[in-house]
């Protein structure tokens, strides 16, 4: 069981990469649908069957916020690239511009033995949800070429930056103790 969590999280670390050469060399946007989908619930899955089978590792817990983020960061590059839309792409700098600082955060909250004030929350985790549905929407939206789809997506990413700034202030304020 350890085994098939660990290749859970590495299947999300080559999905992001994957997805990207899904849509950009073979133009097949409701296959990197799938596979996103499919990458997300893993994300789930994952975190649920290492505490129920009490399979947790230090290397699982290190990989699988990194895998979120790869598959994020791809998606995300992905749907800029396709639409082309300087607001998207801001909303998804700001996205990632903030899980870059929450893991700076981590590791100096880790440093100084604050490790309890950048636990996850479940702010943050309703946020990676929000993130994820926003990406399933554009590429769902993408895939059947579908101009409302897509624009719900966009909204719903607004929603997850919301929260993501949201989240990223609360553990800023945690670690600098303001």
């Amino acid at each position: 069981m350890k085994q098939f969590v660990l290749f859970l999280t590495l299947f999300r670390i080559f999905a992001g990469p994957c997805i990207f050469f899904l849509v950009f060399a073979l133009d097949a946007n409701l296959l990197a649908l799938v596979i996103f989908v499919v990458a997300s619930f893993s994300d789930f899955l994952d975190g649920k069957l290492a505490r129920s089978y009490s399979v947790e590792s230090s290397l699982g817990a290190t990989l699988d916020p990194i895998a979120d983020k790869i598959l994020v960061m791809f998606a995300l590059f992905t749907i800029t690239l396709i639409t082309k839309d300087p607001f998207v792409g801001g909303m998804s700098a700001v996205i990632l511009a903030r899980e870059f600082w929450v893991s700076a955060l981590r590791e100096l909250a880790a440093k100084n033995s604050l490790s309890e004030a950048t636990k996850v929350t479940f702010l943050a985790k309703a946020k990676t949800s929000v993130q994820f549905f926003a990406i399933t929407m554009f590429f769902l939206g993408f895939g059947i070429d579908n101009a409302l789809i897509i624009f719900l997506g966009s909204f719903m990413l607004f929603l997850a930056l919301l929260i993501t700034l949201k989240t990223g202030l609360d553990y800023s304020r945690k670690v600098f103790n303001f």
